[in-house]
């Protein structure tokens, strides 16, 4: 019988797309932005320590070969040439910080992981000495917070004014980014001393220890992060564009262990081995710079968010440095080309999004998966009356209050677990039209829809919601992918690839679902006001926090 005909299609793009608990490789064709194959690996966090979250820097590695070999297959399976793949672009969970030793390999550490959500004074939920609640289930995965006393102490000696920091990086002295991080590593952990007095240590967050180990390792593999990453390192100065000597200086960094830092489309390097060998590693971004760009939002004033265990929203805002009054943070969105123009975005979180919902199913036990909270939701149509402010371990963007704790008001005896899971659908829309508001009093620019992507959208409910609270259209792409879509794009229009055009009138047309606001405009102001009342009863909750510290 003769061989099964190849099927003959554009030029494809794969993706890596390295997140907080899975990695995942696509492959999408530049022509059409269809996805066409993926395979996925559930990757293990590490808890050493309570309030200490890391992962395996080779584990992480091993996940991307496994998910290049399964796609690659799955794709021979489809008739689908391999040869066919001309570039990669990379993906990543932003602040997970990896130290490694360049002569052999090797990590000198664990992947120390970001905390859940980033600002000026990250509240920390601490679980009681010897409690046996899992520590992944306190609050969200990424949590952190071994460097709550790191943060402490540098912040007594910021030079001149508080907006040392904040000035040159966007961004509020935090545990969540790398710089305190790897601060920490550096006080704590001998091994990387000693290869640092020996220059054989290389620092990167997770795309910089990918392509690195991706394009040759200890043979030649490239030191390099993009613009993206940097700018989330508290290192990077965002109107340069460089790192900041002044900067590592006050973090006590030496520069020299730290990644040339590139556009977020160029060729970085080859892959030097795998089913893969000899594509180029043409893309680079930070996972919510990326869904930015899947999501084509590269006008001022267009904004995504992307709901997953927390919440993200960005909002493009051109070639200026917009600096927040409210809160919010100052990010570099990307930059798509070495030659091409940087541009910025202003960034809030919602710490607990799909967290709810996972509270709602392992703690309350009142559904037992998180797709029933739709059903459940729907069967009432309305809270009744009952709000959920859902401050777990505290009040994030815009209010920063560590001491609000997480409540359930406004019930009656006619309240069921229906109102509940309503109310905490509610309360996921409520906190991203409280970051959008202080993004339209930042940037000026009222938003016209709202871009949305992540795990949660397939919900109806919650979209249609989101559309009334927001009182604006929420539109959904059909192809959820877009942090892939995104890394995909950017490696395919890069110089010396050039399968993927970014020209307005080239991006494919990709369908959208839009959800309208059903609602008239006064009662979606008196939800929204009732529920800031809600949230001024959760405040001043807690009256004292003593996170706990250790040494390895």
């Amino acid at each position: 019988m003769a061989a099964a005909k190849k099927a003959v299609l554009g030029p494809l793009v794969g993706a890596v797309d390295q997140g907080t608990s899975s990695t995942r490789f696509l492959v999408f064709n530049s022509k059409t932005a269809e996805l066409l194959s993926h395979h996925q690996v559930e990757i293990k966090q590490e808890f050493p320590r309570e309030g200490w979250v890391e992962q395996d820097p080779k584990e992480i590695l091993h996940s991307v070969y496994e998910c290049v070999e399964k796609t690659c297959e799955k794709l021979g399976q489809l008739n689908i040439d391999i040869s066919n793949i001309k570039a990669i672009g990379v993906s990543n969970q932003r602040e997970t910080t990896v130290v490694w030793d360049k002569l052999t390999g090797e990590p000198l550490y664990n992947a120390v992981a970001a905390p859940v959500s980033p600002g000026p004074s990250v509240p920390v939920a601490v679980v009681p000495s010897g409690s046996s609640v899992p520590a992944a289930r306190t609050s969200s995965v990424w949590l952190d917070l071994r460097t709550q006393s790191t943060v402490e102490s540098l912040s007594k000696r910021i030079p001149g004014n508080n907006n040392f920091v904040k000035s040159k990086t966007g961004l509020p002295l935090s545990t969540y980014f790398s710089a305190v991080k790897l601060r920490w590593i550096l006080d704590n952990v001998r091994k990387v001393q000693k290869a640092v007095e020996e220059n054989r240590a290389l620092f990167g967050t997770v795309d910089s220890w990918l392509i690195w180990s991706l394009t040759g390792g200890v043979n030649g593999g490239v030191h390099c992060t993009d613009v993206t990453n940097a700018s989330r390192t508290m290192l990077f100065n965002i109107h340069s564009l460089e790192w900041d000597k002044e900067l590592c200086e006050f973090f006590g960094i030496p520069m020299e262990i730290l990644p040339n830092v590139r556009s977020s489309s160029e060729i970085y390097g080859l892959m030097k081995a795998g089913a893969l060998e000899g594509v180029p590693i043409s893309g680079c971004l930070g996972d919510q710079s990326a869904a930015l760009v899947g999501q084509m939002c590269f006008q001022d004033g267009q904004a995504k968010n992307t709901y997953g265990t927390g919440c993200f929203l960005l909002c493009n805002t051109g070639h200026k440095c917009v600096f927040s009054e409210h809160g919010l943070l100052t990010t570099v969105a990307y930059k798509l080309g070495r030659n091409k123009p940087v541009f910025y975005a202003l960034e809030g979180s919602v710490a607990i999004a799909g967290a709810v919902i996972r509270w709602l199913r392992d703690n309350l036990g009142i559904i037992k998966t998180s797709e029933e909270i739709e059903k459940l939701a729907k069967e009432v149509g309305t809270s009744y009356g009952c709000y959920f402010v859902p401050a777990f371990s505290g009040l994030y963007a815009p209010y920063w209050d560590p001491s609000a704790r997480g409540i359930i008001c406004g019930l009656t005896q006619f309240t069921n677990k229906c109102h509940i899971a309503f109310a905490a659908l509610e309360a996921v829309c409520f906190q991203t039209r409280e970051i959008l508001d202080a993004m339209n009093r930042d940037c000026g620019i009222p938003l016209s829809h709202l871009q949305v992507d992540g795990g949660m959208t397939s919900n109806k409910i919650l979209m249609q919601l989101q559309a009334d609270i927001l009182y604006i259209p929420v539109v959904k792409p059909s192809m959820p992918e877009t942090t892939a879509l995104g890394a995909a794009m950017a490696a395919g229009a890069a110089e010396g690839v050039g399968v993927w055009s970014l020209e307005p009138e080239d991006l494919s047309a990709v369908t959208m679902e839009r959800f309208e606001p059903q609602i008239n405009a006064e009662e979606s102001e008196i939800r929204y006001s009732t529920w800031k009342k809600a949230v001024m009863k959760s405040m001043g909750w807690v009256t004292t926090q003593s996170p706990e510290s250790g040494i390895p």
